[in-house]
């Protein structure tokens, strides 16, 4: 099984990377669903600073690599020779998925901050903010948890400042070729 993890600060492409997996028939394994779970366990509402307390309290309690080691048995569970783990954080995430996973794939995406921050005003998820302080907090936190270090650790990076299409368009074509690689 190849494992292609996605990562990339908040509003970069890593939903939309996934969604071109998902037309494709590839499963998707999101490691924020990890950390909605928690918030509902915890029976709090999925806001931006309930989720990113959650994941620091994971973090904190059972260690940097902790959402990658609760999405494993997900990701093993996954009846395909291609699985796209998407929302990867940090560079403990990678070392673990990596030391897991031999045959592990990174691709980072990236997008300006401005890009981003109209993608979040745009996209209304219940965790987005459209102000621009909030985001620059969002990506203080995510960089806290090795996020840059994750980004540098990608075997691929794919820009996703121009318009959807044709990053939808460079999307297909990687996982084609990942998928033609795999099989």
């Amino acid at each position: 099984m190849m494992v292609v993890g996605i990562v990339g600060l908040p509003a970069s492409g890593k939903g939309e990377f996934s969604r071109v997996a998902r037309e494709m028939g590839i499963p998707v394994v999101v490691m924020g669903d990890a950390i909605r779970q928690a918030v509902t366990d915890a029976r709090k509402l999925p806001t931006d600073k309930n989720l990113g307390q959650m994941g620091d309290m994971l973090r904190a309690e059972k260690g940097m690599d902790a959402v990658a080691s609760v999405c494993i048995p997900v990701i093993e569970r996954q009846i395909s020779p291609l699985v796209v783990v998407d929302g990867i954080r940090g560079d403990a995430e990678v070392k673990c998925l990596r030391n897991h996973f031999p045959n592990f794939y990174l691709v980072g995406i990236e997008a300006s901050f401005a890009l981003r921050l109209q993608r979040l005003k745009d996209r209304k998820r219940s965790d987005d903010s459209s102000r621009e302080i909030d985001l620059q907090d969002r990506d203080a936190r995510e960089r806290a948890w090795g996020l840059d270090e994750a980004l540098l650790e990608a075997d691929c990076t794919l820009s996703n400042e121009g318009d959807l299409d044709t990053f939808r368009e460079k999307t297909a074509y990687l996982i084609a070729r990942l998928r033609r690689e795999e099989s």
